[in-house]
């Protein structure tokens, strides 16, 4: 039986379609606003227009992530570079098939956020240290990401954001064997959308190009 806790309820969590499977290739809800300028120009999406049943729950919009303080706009959304939306929409059907859904922690993160992150806690081996380019949730070609099953969060063996060994994508020690055959479902889901897992954390998904170092971008996360 799969290990869950409950969804946080949060006012930062958006929850489309929760609680009910939406059929597979789903049409995007027509309620979802434009993008800005900016992030239209970026070539960026909002990924409820890509993934229709997504669980929004920006951690950074919140206080309840490791600097302890909102670091987004409380109306911050969930945008990525549309590079990634065949593969998150294929890792969604496959999760849907199953009853389950994704939940969003971060998407596209501004780059001044990058460095104040990398200022509460200056350790690259756990922070990406802001170089002068973009690259990976700066430039939106990463995303973090979890499961929810029945209206519940799985059970991954840690929380977003935890600062241990555990928290690496193929840890054993001190992850019970439920939170690693869940961590097995998110990476062949997301697999399948051809997104690639970070070894360093089991939450963190690259997009095709996450990689390049690209110039910074001035756009909202709003």
């Amino acid at each position: 039986m799969t290990s869950i806790r409950t969804l946080p309820t949060l006012a930062a969590v958006a929850v489309v379609g929760i609680g009910a499977a939406a059929p597979a290739g789903a049409a995007p809800g027509a309620d979802v606003p434009p993008v800005s300028p900016q992030a239209a120009a970026a070539g960026f999406v909002d990924v409820r227009t890509v993934v229709p049943d997504a669980v929004i729950d920006l951690r950074y919009a919140t206080p309840n992530n490791f600097v302890g303080m909102p670091l987004y706009p409380a109306d911050a959304r969930c945008l990525v570079h549309n590079s990634m939306a065949p593969g998150l929409a294929k890792a969604a059907d496959d999760l849907r098939a199953h009853g389950d859904v994704l939940v969003f922690w971060d998407c596209y993160r501004p780059h001044d956020v990058q460095v104040r992150m990398f200022d509460a806690v200056p350790n690259p081996a756990w922070v990406a240290k802001p170089g002068p380019y973009a690259r990976s949730h700066e430039a939106g070609r990463s995303v973090d990401v979890t499961i929810a099953e029945r209206g519940r969060l799985v059970d991954m063996g840690t929380d977003f954001d935890d600062f241990s060994p555990r928290a690496q994508a193929y840890a054993t020690d001190g992850v019970g064997a439920a939170a690693q055959a869940n961590r097995e479902r998110l990476r062949a889901a997301m697999g399948a959308g051809g997104l690639t897992v970070y070894s360093g954390e089991w939450w963190h998904f690259d997009g095709p190009g996450a990689g390049v170092q690209r110039p910074i971008l001035d756009v909202p996360v709003n």
